[in-house]
């Protein structure tokens, strides 16, 4: 049965853009063949930080985000669109996957101002989705598979959170699902995976230190989603199994 214009967005996190796997492809296209039309969307945290390093540039993190300074702002630019960008658009091509890479600045795809200049430095917000340029892509056939570098309307980059570029174009777009693909099969509580799992379990499972470090920003973004309509979130691994976050009821 063939779903018109149900969309979903797909992450792909730092690490596991580093190594796709045939499990990975072939449940994408099964999303295709029951007719979603699929947009990704890509960090690129691994390759950063070895361009940054070769640099001799420090970096660290606030509230989760990386502060950017001008030098940084430059490499992190053309990493994400010099290199993870065209690597990965060229892997799913090569898996019979028809991908364009884009980035903020392609048909001012994402209109971006900064999130506080003072404190995170050349950081962006998303103040603006294209949807019309999404949605020709994927009309066509075409996955988006969009780096999350933002464009100020002067023309300036700025490095946005992954993470949060997925669910701005998840609800610009009005997803069915946003799917965050890291290299856990998602939620994992006392050694075991959670298949399904409500905001209030998050609530409790953080304040008693079951979740912790980098998978609380991913589970209060995920629940940002859903506050903000997406119906469900998914934290998956490369072959997109994993939690599935829904709404209280």
């Amino acid at each position: 049965m063939h779903h018109t214009g149900r969309k979903i967005v797909v992450k792909l996190g730092g690490s596991t853009l580093e190594g796709l796997n045939e499990a990975f492809f072939r449940n994408f296209k099964a999303l295709q063949d029951e007719g979603y039309k699929v947009i990704i969307t890509h960090g690129g945290g691994p390759a950063i930080n070895r361009e940054l390093k070769k640099e001799n540039i420090e970096s660290h993190t606030v509230n989760g985000l990386r502060v950017t300074s001008e030098e940084m702002i430059d490499i992190v630019q053309s990493t994400l669109i010099g290199k993870v960008n065209p690597a990965l658009v060229q892997q799913l091509n090569a898996a019979g996957i028809t991908a364009i890479g884009l980035n903020g600045f392609d048909g001012a795809l994402l209109e971006s101002t900064y999130l506080d200049q003072n404190l995170y430095g050349f950081v962006g917000e998303v103040v603006k989705v294209n949807i019309q340029l999404l949605e020709a892509l994927t009309a066509a056939g075409i996955v988006p598979v969009v780096a999350c570098i933002g464009a100020t309307k002067e023309g300036m980059a700025l490095n946005i959170n992954g993470d949060t570029v997925a669910s701005e174009i998840a609800l610009a777009v009005n997803a069915e699902s946003l799917l965050l693909v890291t290299d856990v099969a998602g939620i994992r509580i006392k050694d075991e995976y959670q298949t399904t799992v409500t905001e209030t379990d998050i609530a409790s499972w953080i304040e008693e230190g079951h979740i912790y470090g980098g998978m609380i920003p991913k589970v209060q973004g995920a629940v940002a989603c859903l506050h903000a309509g997406i119906p469900t979130v998914q934290i998956v691994n490369d072959a997109l199994q994993g939690t599935i976050i829904k709404k209280e009821g």
